[in-house]
């Protein structure tokens, strides 16, 4: 079991108003990036998975030309948690 806990309603509109691009859709942190290439999007991907596996934290994700679409939870919580809002700066860090 995580020891993190599910961020409450009003944690998570804090949390989203700081976050560009993401919203919430399956009770998940979602968003979409569109880049320039296929080359652009596989690389932000790869870059991503270093910052996954040093936080121990991995995304639900997928990739369809120059598209990458993230789904956050931790699931071991139960729902959305501080871990997912740092996932989802970081993947906006590497995106920008």
């Amino acid at each position: 079991m995580s020891n993190l806990t599910v961020l409450s309603d009003t944690e998570l509109k804090e949390a989203l108003s700081q976050l560009s691009g993401w919203s919430i859709q399956s009770k998940k942190l979602h968003r979409k990036f569109e880049f320039k290439s296929f080359v652009k999007a596989f690389g932000f991907m790869t870059s991503l998975a270093l910052v996954a596996e040093s936080m121990g934290h991995h995304p639900e994700w997928s990739n369809v030309y120059n598209r990458v679409t993230i789904d956050l939870t931790t699931h071991d919580a139960g729902g959305i948690t501080s871990k997912d809002v740092e996932f989802a700066r970081k993947a906006n860090d590497l995106a920008s």
